[in-house]
């Protein structure tokens, strides 16, 4: 009887030192990276490529659709993005089942995840895996996390999401950034306010609408309406609303999005939960526009109070805060955001936890090779 066999042994191999690196770069499976419109992660995957190769790294990226980024190479899962599978399980699954044959025919020094079922692949890899954790860290979610354990690098996105669950294997905090210069700055602000985001109870796009009506100012509402709970949410709470006083833009591509934000007088944020981010909160002001928010999640990460917007407790206030944030500066919010939110800062954090990751890597690293058959009589 023969069998075959396969061990692990050393092979040589030059460490990464403070030069290039080689990252497999893994996005959601739902849009092109950069988006057309909705997905505020494909944006910040985009900028972060641009930005590693920018710093003399070597990305491959992997995703659906296309891309428009600088990474050297390109893998896609989809040929195009099934956005409107967007929150099913299936399509985040086999993204990462294709993920996972492509890194096997890959050499590369380190992986970033930025799905939620990609990490489960990492037990048992020998190339360090680093997650970002782009949503919720409480619940099912906290869970999931917790029982990947050290299997991963696992970031978060602010302190914030950080502290809502404190005893997972965190590795860092890195904030989300955007590009400035890729959104028009305007002083002269036209008389409205605009809500950007998903129409959705969490996000809470009616409290927005009462906010304005009380406050005397016409408000836009643009954004994603198509999940079922979405839709529900919109009969429910927006139709009923809906005046000579409310637009309803529906999604807005990059450029369409710009031009809102910029022209806007403020922008309201009145979510409902402990987000952890909030992209176009830096968005808006990177545009000169304040922010008007509800003090949940990250937004007082993201705002400073008085300056570049207001933040209040409790959604009867808001009216009060549009009329204290249209006398604000716009030039502050700009500068708040070019030198805060800047993806050449995110790039950087990155960048250290990767080389931190690599060091916590055998070292020299070890591969499977196959054993010649072993015979038994």
């Amino acid at each position: 009887m023969s069998t075959t066999g396969s061990t692990l042994t050393r092979t040589q191999q030059a460490p990464v030192g403070a030069q290039q690196m080689h990252i497999a770069m893994v996005a959601p499976p739902y849009f092109s990276v950069p988006p057309a419109a909705y997905g505020g992660i494909e944006t910040v995957v985009a900028d972060l490529v641009d930005s590693l190769v920018g710093r003399g790294h070597k990305v491959t990226l992997i995703g659906a659709g296309n891309h428009a980024t600088r990474a050297q190479r390109f893998h896609p899962t989809y040929d195009v993005g099934p956005a409107d599978q967007l929150g099913e399980v299936m399509p985040e699954m086999v993204h990462a089942a294709k993920v996972a044959t492509i890194l096997d025919a890959l050499d590369v020094d380190v992986i970033h995840d930025h799905t939620m079922a990609g990490p489960l692949m990492a037990r048992g890899r020998l190339t360090p895996t680093v997650v970002t954790a782009h949503g919720p860290v409480s619940g099912d979610s906290g869970e999931y996390y917790r029982a990947l354990g050290d299997t991963v690098q696992l970031i978060a996105i602010s302190d914030a999401q950080r502290s809502s669950a404190p005893d997972l294997c965190w590795a860092a905090t890195v904030h989300n950034a955007i590009r400035s210069a890729t959104f028009p700055f305007r002083a002269e602000k036209d008389d409205y306010a605009i809500f950007l985001g998903r129409f959705h109870p969490e996000k809470a796009p009616h409290l927005a609408i009462d906010a304005a009506r009380a406050a005397g100012i016409p408000i836009v509402l643009a954004g994603k309406c198509s999940e079922p709970i979405e839709r529900a949410y919109f009969a429910r709470e927006i139709e009923p609303r809906i005046g000579s006083d409310v637009t309803i833009y529906g999604v807005a591509d990059a450029t369409a999005k710009r031009r809102l934000l910029s022209r806007a007088a403020c922008m309201l944020f009145p979510i409902c939960w402990e987000e952890p981010f909030g992209l176009v909160v830096i968005e808006a002001m990177a545009c000169g526009t304040p922010v008007v928010a509800l003090r949940r999640g990250a937004v007082p990460e993201l705002i400073v109070h008085g300056q570049t917007g207001i933040m209040v407790d409790d959604p009867d206030d808001l009216p009060a805060g549009i009329a204290l944030a249209r006398q604000l500066e716009p030039a502050v919010c700009r500068k708040h955001v070019e030198t805060s939110f800047t993806v050449e800062v995110m790039a950087e954090g990155y960048e250290a936890v990767y080389r931190r990751a690599l060091t916590m890597a055998p070292e020299p690293w070890l591969t499977v090779q196959d054993q010649a058959p072993i015979v038994s009589g």
